[in-house]
C-alpha cells in the first residue's frame, strides 16, 4: 500500500480516546479497514474530512492532545505531509514542532494511518538518533508522547527499545525498563558500515496516455479512470512476469467421477459444492504430498511452507481479489465450499479482513464456467506457482485401444523457477490428477 482513501470518522474533535478505539475507515485498493488509536488523549483536530481520496502512507491524518495538552498546542503543531515511501524504504516520521511556551512540553503527536507495516530494520543499518522526536534516520520509531518525553529527558536512544505497547508501540513502562537497566541501554548503537543493499526495484517503462493513444493511431475510445485497485493489478503483475521466470505445464484430468460425487453430495446433503471445491481440496493435498512445491523464493534461502493456504482468485466489477483458505489440507470439501461462498461475498462486498486475502502459499484461478479451455494465469508473489483450470468438458479419449468420451479438465501449473524445478512441477502435476480422478482419495 502507498495510499488509501478516509471513507468515515468514528470520533469528532474534542473526543477522548484511547488505545484501541477505532478512529476512522480506510478505504485500501481491496477493503474497508478499520484504523485503530495507538495513544490516548483527546482528538484535538481533524487533519483530513471524510471521503478524501489519496492520502499517502504515513500522512497525518488528525492531531491527539495528550496528557496535560490543551488547545492552544494545536497551533504550534506542523505536522508535515509526508510522501509515500518507495518500495522498500522506511518513511521518516512527521516533524512535532515544541510549543514555545514550554520547553519541556512535546507538541501533540501526528497520527500516522499504519495500514502497512514499517520495513524490518535488518533492512538498513541503524544511523544516528535525531534527539528532540525519538526518530532513528532511515527507520520510524513508533512511541508514546510520554514515552519520548521521558527518553528525551533521559538521554535514551529510542531505537534500542523493544515496544510492549499496541502494534510494538514504546510507551512508559518500556523507557522505565531501560533506565532501570543502566547505563548501557541509554547508548547510541555504535556505528556499523551500511549493510548491502538489496538489488534496485527494476524501473518497468509505461506509455502516458498520449503516447498510447498516438501509437494506436488516434481513434475514439472512451476513457475510464484508474482504480486503486486497478492500479495495483497493473503494478504488482507487471512486476510479476519481468522479475519471475515462469515456466508452464499442463495436463488433462478426467472428472466423470468427481462430477458423479459432486451431484450426490448436492442431491442428498445440504451442502452445495462445486468443481473449483474438489479443486482447491486437491491442490491443498498434493501440497501436502509434494512439498518441494509448497515454496517460495527468497534471497536468503527457499521457504518450504508447512501448510497449504490456497489464495483463490474472486472477479470484482474493477478487478479481481484472492481470499485465502487457511490450513485447506485439514479441511473437507464441504467446509471449503462454505469458507469459500462466505469468503467470495464479502470479497465482492469490500468487506474482507487484510488477514483473509493477503498472503498464502499456493493460488488457483479457475475461468472453467466462462468455457475456456485452458490458459496460464501470472504468479502472484510471493508464491511459487499458481494452478489455472479450464472447463471440463466432453472430450474423444482412447481406453483400451477404443475411442470413447470422457469429460476433460484442462489444469496449467505456473511455477517461479527459482523456487520450483521442472521436474517438481511435474511431479505435483501428476500427483494432482491421480487425486482429482479419484475424489475419494479427497475423504481420506
Amino acid at each position: 500500500m502507498t495510499e488509501g482513501n478516509l471513507a468515515k470518522w468514528h470520533k469528532k474533535e474534542g473526543d477522548e480516546v484511547k488505545a484501541g478505539d477505532i478512529l476512522a475507515e480506510i478505504e485500501t485498493d481491496k477493503a474497508t479497514m478499520e484504523f485503530e488509536a495507538v495513544d490516548e488523549g483527546t482528538l484535538g483536530r481533524i487533519l483530513v474530512p471524510e471521503g478524501t481520496e489519496h492520502i499517502k502512507v504515513n500522512q497525518p491524518i488528525a492531531v491527539i492532545l495528550g496528557e496535560g495538552e490543551d488547545a492552544a498546542a494545536l497551533d504550534k503543531a506542523k505536522p508535515a505531509q509526508a510522501k509515500a515511501p518507495p518500495p522498500a524504504q522506511p518513511a521518516p516520521e512527521p516533524q512535532k514542532a515544541e510549543p514555545a511556551a514550554a520547553a519541556n512540553k512535546p507538541a501533540p503527536a501526528p497520527v500516522a494511518p499504519k495500514t502497512a507495516p514499517p520495513p524490518p530494520r535488518a533492512a538498513a543499518a541503524p544511523a544516528p538518533v535525531q534527539r528532540g522526536n525519538g526518530h532513528a534516520e532511515g527507520e520510524r520509531i513508533f512511541a508514546s508522547p510520554l514515552a519520548r518525553r521521558m527518553a528525551e529527558q533521559a538521554g535514551i536512544d529510542l531505537v534500542r527499545l523493544t515496544g510492549s505497547g499496541p502494534h510494538g508501540r514504546i510507551v512508559k513502562h518500556d523507557v522505565e525498563t531501560a533506565l532501570a537497566k543502566g547505563p548501557a541501554a541509554l547508548k547510541a548503537p555504535a556505528a556499523r558500515a551500511p549493510a548491502a543493499a538489496p538489488g534496485a526495484p527494476l524501473s518497468l517503462p509505461s506509455y502516458h496516455k498520449d503516447q498510447v493513444i498516438a501509437l494506436a493511431g488516434s481513434p475514439p475510445y472512451e476513457e475510464v479512470p484508474l482504480t486503486s485497485m486497478r492500479r495495483i493489478i497493473a503494478k504488482r503483475m507487471q512486476e510479476a512476469k519481468a522479475t519471475i521466470p515462469h515456466f508452464y505445464l499442463t495436463i488433462d484430468c478426467e472428472i466423470d467421477s468427481l462430477l458423479r460425487m459432486r451431484k450426490e453430495i448436492n442431491e442428498n446433503t445440504d451442502l452445495k459444492v462445486s468443481v473449483n471445491d474438489f479443486v482447491i481440496k486437491a491442490a491443498a493435498l498434493t501440497l501436502m504430498k509434494v512439498p518441494a512445491a509448497n515454496a517460495s523464493f527468497s534471497e536468503d534461502a527457499i521457504l518450504r511452507w508447512k501448510t497449504a493456504d490456497i489464495a483463490v482468485a474472486v472477479a470484482l466489477d474493477d478487478g479481481l481479489i484472492t481470499p485465502i483458505i487457511k490450513q485447506a489440507e485439514q479441511k473437507g470439501v464441504g467446509a471449503i465450499a462454505a469458507e469459500m461462498k462466505d469468503l467470495a461475498a464479502r470479497a465482492r462486498a469490500g468487506k474482507l479482513k487484510l488477514t483473509e486475502f493477503q498472503g498464502g502459499t499456493f493460488s488457483i484461478s479457475n475461468l472453467g464456467m466462462y468455457g475456456i479451455k485452458d490458459f496460464a494465469a501470472v504468479i502472484n508473489p510471493p508464491h511459487g506457482g499458481i494452478l489455472a483450470v479450464g472447463a471440463g468438458e466432453q472430450r474423444p479419449v482412447v481406453k483400451n485401444g477404443e475411442i470413447a468420451t470422457a469429460t476433460i479438465m484442462s489444469c496449467t501449473l505456473a511455477c517461479d523457477h527459482r523456487a520450483v524445478d521442472g521436474a517438481v512441477g511435474a511431479q505435483w502435476l501428476q500427483q494432482f490428477k491421480k487425486i482429482i480422478e479419484a475424489p475419494a482419495m479427497l475423504a481420506l
